[in-house]
């Protein structure tokens, strides 16, 4: 399996001169290397990859013990397009994949592990809260039917921890070719799901402390859960 962490946007919503993932943490370590610490935690540094764009150095001169793929459009294309150049990297590989935002408890990993190891698909969940900005889930036949910002009556919302199964990745690969510039991954997840019959679990991470940090508010409860 391999991993692949999403960090080539802006991220101007939380005002920072510098790429978001590199927010300090109050903890002593910023958003990506809490990410990196906790992962490496279970799996092999080796196996991880991290989309770059906006000030890219910054980034690798920060981490260099990990695989960099760069997307040089990260200004005119969203979480989709830089999914689809990590994942045409791995074509024959499971990938776990998460936002370069989510600050999560190293915990919640061995929630998703017993999925991972069975080749299962799936988008990890909070079931404790659905706000209207977040992307929300709805369910069919126990697997992911709806995923979007704009899902009505979402059951929950969408943590940006993700699997792809090995088996389902091309189908993957080519949905994402579809979406448009603008789109989040989560268009090219709702094609294959429509249109390939993908099943795609939903995984309730709720009882575990994670959260994406879009806002100065994000960061101040980051801060008071992640001390």
């Amino acid at each position: 399996m391999k991993i692949v962490i999403l960090a080539a946007g802006i991220g101007s919503r939380l005002g920072n001169p510098f790429p978001k993932p590199l927010t300090p943490l109050n903890n002593g370590k910023s958003i990506m290397g809490m990410q990196i610490d906790n992962l490496t935690e279970q799996f092999s540094v080796d196996d991880i990859s991290i989309v770059v764009g906006f000030k890219k150095d910054l980034i690798m001169e920060r981490f260099p013990e990990v695989t960099y793929i760069y997307n040089p459009f990260f200004d005119r294309t969203n979480t989709s397009k830089s999914l689809l150049k990590a994942l045409k990297k791995n074509k024959d590989k499971s990938v776990l994949w998460l936002n370069g935002d989510v600050v999560f408890d190293a915990q919640l990993l061995q929630e998703l592990n017993p999925y991972i190891k069975k080749e299962q698909s799936f988008v990890a969940v909070n079931t404790s809260k659905v706000a209207d900005e977040e992307v929300k889930y709805t369910l069919k036949n126990d697997f992911i039917d709806q995923l979007s910002k704009t899902v009505k009556n979402g059951l929950g919302e969408a943590v940006g921890i993700n699997f792809i199964a090995s088996k389902d990745i091309d189908k993957f690969i080519n949905r994402l070719e579809e979406c448009d510039n603008n789109d989040y991954f989560e268009r090219g997840l709702e094609m294959a799901i429509d249109r390939d019959g993908l099943k795609i679990s939903a995984v309730d991470i709720s009882a575990f402390d994670c959260m994406e940090v879009d806002f100065k508010e994000d960061l101040e409860n980051a801060n008071n859960l992640f001390r």
